[in-house]
């Protein structure tokens, strides 16, 4: 039995939320159902979608997939097994991999006990495939399935997870690769690293007690000096499995709530939730995964923070990489000895193989711990699972100091709309959201097709928030590069520009499952 991640970005409330919006729904298993149109917006399944998928590019190349999502008990290594919901038996889900202009004609079923949907993370696809219950959808109700179909535009490193309330921080995630049919890279072996912070199962949390105790805030809190930061609840190892004396966890589990962890690079507060365990691709450091290969081997890694609550600061000990794409677009490249995922970012990096046996190391930004994986090219030991390669020491590199490719640049034009999104809550209230209203399927940004749009993100709490649009790329400013989510520091202003050049309506949310399902997220509409 493979191993499991878990994620779960947004929207619990989104298939109730939106009943008014999709009314005219079918509910029928696999059939999508006419959305009902609301007044003055492009309807997701409308004639404006449906001309732009027709204008996609085609292969003609269909891949067909079966997907079923199901409650399962998930080995993470180590002696660590957990009861979680995950895609199959496998953590993270079996790789999807297609080539851009494929049709990919994916069949969901739902054996989970409550509703469920795919998103499909950086895709720029049709808007009622996009997966967002409640907007696009209805969610696929328990024992039904659903048939997603579209094209697949765009080379790239992209992955898909649920929309409904926190099941991404569960297991149900896994890759999808976009192959490009013209690959101007050459390298003689492929990773897909999928990075991950792990809660669900674990002395009996789930990420919904998660939610439920974020969502009391830290307000006027007794923590009875407990070291969150460390954690240490308490005298509750919540790695080790030790519950102080045998004691019995609670129901929902031991406190996860997580104070004291830094981070400068992330501006401050580096996150809400203790996670007992970090994974790469659900394997716990003490039963590491290993890549194999020749010493002089040209290496990709396609790096993917599918984590509810952490950035990453990966490092390959002893070697450089050379960033070649971000979020599935290519970059200028540049050499880093680290780089740093915010939840929901991908980044691609090459790597020349040395000889020996080497740590690839995810440190938990600011939470004190590691998730590990190893590079065997040759004999030796290898390292211990805490091993910090001092690759990490340096700053790592981050979205700002990265140039699109010239392929991918978008040319210069002066916005002819500008949409304003303040970020706005507190950890003491947990009341995140946007322009201080939490998320309404009914309240919207509009644009119009063919208009440069600026976002500018304006960050007014004391957290960073990883903001992610749906179904577009943006670009960073100053020619950086191609973009569908990015990290926003607090008291951090950031523009990004893109183009409306895929009718429906799209949701923007933050990439903290805790804090989408909170409220930080909206939705862009085009006007019809």
């Amino acid at each position: 039995m493979r191993t499991t991640t878990r994620r779960a970005v947004l929207g619990a409330g989104l298939a109730m939320a939106g009943s008014g919006v999709l009314a005219a729904c079918s509910d029928s298993p696999g059939k999508s159902g006419g959305t009902a149109a609301p007044a003055g917006y492009v309807s997701p399944d409308g004639k404006e979608v449906a001309a732009a998928e027709a204008a996609r590019a085609g292969s003609g190349a269909v891949r067909t997939v079966r997907l079923t999502a199901t409650a399962a008990r998930l080995d993470l290594g180590g002696g660590t097994t957990v009861a979680s919901w995950a895609y199959g038996d496998a953590l993270p889900g079996e790789e999807i991999r297609v080539t851009a202009g494929d049709t990919l004609a994916l069949t969901l079923a739902n054996h989970l006990p409550e509703p469920t949907s795919v998103h499909w993370h950086g895709l720029a696809l049709r808007n009622d495939m996009d997966g967002a219950p409640g907007l696009t959808q209805r969610a696929i109700r328990p024992g039904a399935s659903f048939d997603y179909r579209f094209k697949v535009a765009h080379p790239g490193t992209y992955w898909l997870h649920p929309h409904s309330g926190t099941q991404q921080d569960r297991g149900l995630y896994a890759p999808l690769i976009v192959e490009d049919p013209k690959e101007p890279l050459a390298y003689d072996k492929e990773w897909v690293v999928v990075l991950d912070d792990w809660v669900d199962g674990v002395d009996g949390s789930t990420p919904d007690a998660v939610l439920a105790e974020l969502a009391k805030g830290m307000a006027g809190m007794d923590h009875g000096g407990m070291d969150h930061g460390g954690m240490n609840h308490g005298g509750m190892k919540h790695g080790g499995m030790d519950h102080g004396g045998g004691a019995s966890p609670a129901p929902g589990g031991p406190s996860r709530m997580l104070m004291g962890a830094t981070s400068d690079v992330l501006g401050g507060d580096a996150g809400d939730v203790a996670y007992p365990h970090y994974l790469v691709n659900g394997r716990t450091p003490r039963a590491p995964q290993t890549f194999t290969a020749r010493p002089g081997d040209r290496i990709r890694i396609r790096l993917i923070n599918a984590g509810g609550d952490t950035a990453f600061r990966v490092a390959l000990g002893g070697h450089r990489m050379t960033v070649t794409h971000t979020d599935g677009f290519p970059v200028e490249h540049v050499e880093t000895d680290s780089l740093l995922l915010g939840m929901g970012e991908r980044y691609d990096v090459l790597v020349e193989a040395g000889d020996g046996v080497f740590p690839l190391t995810a440190l938990a930004e600011g939470k004190k711990r590691t998730a590990l994986a190893l590079l065997r090219t040759g004999g030796g030991a290898a390292p211990a699972e805490d091993v910090r390669p001092r690759e990490l020491e340096s700053a790592p590199l981050t979205a700002g100091r990265l140039k699109a490719h010239g392929s991918v640049r978008l040319t210069d034009r002066r916005p002819d709309r500008t949409v304003t999104l303040r970020l706005t809550g507190s950890m003491a209230k947990y009341d995140w959201a946007i322009d201080g209203r939490t998320y309404a399927p009914d309240q919207r940004y509009p644009v119009r097709a063919g208009e440069r749009v600026r976002l500018v993100f304006v960050n007014d709490t004391a957290m960073w928030h990883p903001m992610h649009l749906h179904g577009h790329t943006f670009a960073l400013p100053g020619g950086g590069p191609r973009k569908d989510t990015a990290v926003i520091r607090p008291g951090e202003r950031l523009s990004a520009d893109f183009d409306a050049d895929n009718p429906g309506l799209w949701m923007i949310h933050c990439h903290n499952v805790y804090h989408a399902e909170s409220g930080m997220m909206t939705v862009l509409g085009y006007r019809d």
